[in-house]
Parts: structure tokens; sequence; C-alpha cells
């Protein structure tokens, strides 16, 4: 994964607004937080996810160099079929079975396929997701001699494991939800400790949203007593 993330970053996907989310996002909070988080289950994958917002994309008016087929290609990753033909917003990596995702907030009803034409890729559009990424941080991912990325601010990363969490229904999904409440129970413990303003003011200016932010969210920590 440290490969994959240095070659996006020499092609400019991060100063291009690319925010890395899921877990290996979770990843690096250890440094930022100056805790140890352990390779327990709720902290191991190779799956890369990249998010970004499409209106910036649009505003920047410039693009990766090389173009992410081309440095995904050289990687050996091979892009995955989706409904929609032309659109491409997931490669899959033929020898190691990594997969990298592009992600984009979504301010419609649905959850269509859009374009990010500052990293030249589709993304899959996600409800909620606007929250996370407002406002990320820069922070080194530790491969080799380090590479700056961006993430979501660790406050906001919890309060929206607490959201998809409760989005999650059954089969798989029900095991990555275990996962996302356990990487919220454990930043929340971590920022209760170390930044309680931070993680209060995130609760806070989720559950003002709106009815259905307070209610995913009190339905998560509900099968959550001690956080």
């Amino acid at each position: 994964s440290g490969q994959v993330v240095s070659a996006m970053a020499k092609a400019g996907v991060f100063r291009l607004g690319g925010t890395i989310v899921g877990t290996q996002a979770f990843r690096c909070y250890e440094g930022e937080l100056g805790i140890r988080i352990g390779f327990d289950q709720s902290a191991s994958t190779d799956d890369i996810d990249i998010a970004s917002f499409e209106r910036l994309s649009l505003a920047l008016a410039d693009t990766v160099e090389p173009p992410l087929a081309e440095v995904f290609s050289d990687l050996q990753f091979d892009p995955l079929p989706t409904i929609e033909s032309g659109k491409t917003w997931r490669w899959r990596q033929t020898n190691r079975q990594t997969l990298v995702e592009f992600l984009t907030p979504s301010f419609e009803e649905d959850e269509a396929i859009r374009d990010l034409p500052a990293l030249g890729v589709n993304a899959q559009s996600l409800h909620f997701l606007n929250y996370l990424i407002a406002e990320p941080i820069s922070v080194p991912y530790l491969y080799r001699s380090g590479v700056l990325v961006q993430i979501p601010r660790p406050e906001r990363y919890a309060v929206h494991k607490l959201i998809v969490a409760d989005r999650r229904q059954g089969g798989p999904d029900a095991i990555k939800a275990h996962k996302d409440r356990a990487q919220a129970a454990f930043l929340i413990e971590a920022l209760t400790e170390t930044r309680p303003d931070d993680i209060a003011e995130a609760y806070q200016l989720a559950c003002d949203i709106g009815p259905e932010w307070r209610k995913r969210i009190s339905t998560s920590l509900k099968r959550m007593p001690t956080t």
C-alpha cells in the first residue's frame, strides 16, 4: 500500500485535493495523536480509499501527471468493470488483491458515479462524506522516507464511523460495521484524553445537521455502552 500511496502522491493526488479515508487514514493517527494502534482486525487492510470534492476538482483547473490510469497500470492494477460504461472508479492489483477506490460526497438524493477531473477518474458518490473530508489535515504516511498525504481530522473520522456503521446491514457489511465501531471507540477514547473539545465539537456539529444524522449516531452508540 505504501508503494501505491507514494506513486499517487508523486502524480499529485493529494496536492489536488485527494484525501485518504478508511483504515489507511486510521493508521496515520498514530503519529497525529501520539498513540499506538496495533495491528488487530480494526486496523488491518491493504485497500486504499481516496475521497475528494467534485466541485473542488472542477475548480482547480489542474490534473495529475502522469494520469492515474497509467500509474495503476505500471503497478499492475486493472480497472474493475462497472454498471455504467466508461466510468472507472476502482482498480484492483492482480498479484496482491489491493483495491483502490475513489469516492466523492453526494449532495443529491442518489449516490451516482461522478467525475473528478483533477484526478482524471470517476468516483462513487456517498452521503455523509462531505462531513468527513471537510478541512483535512496533512500528515506523513510512513513509507520509506515518508510521503505527505491528506487525511480527515481524527474527531470527524470517529463521528463519521458511527454514522456509516449504522448504514451497514447484514452479511459482510456486519463485519465492516463492527470494524467501524471499533475504530470510532478507539479514537473517541484517545481524543477524550487529549483533545476533548475537538471531539465534543465534531459530535455536536454532526448532531446539529439533522435528525437522520442524530439517529444513526445514536443507534451506533447504543451498541457501544462504554463509549
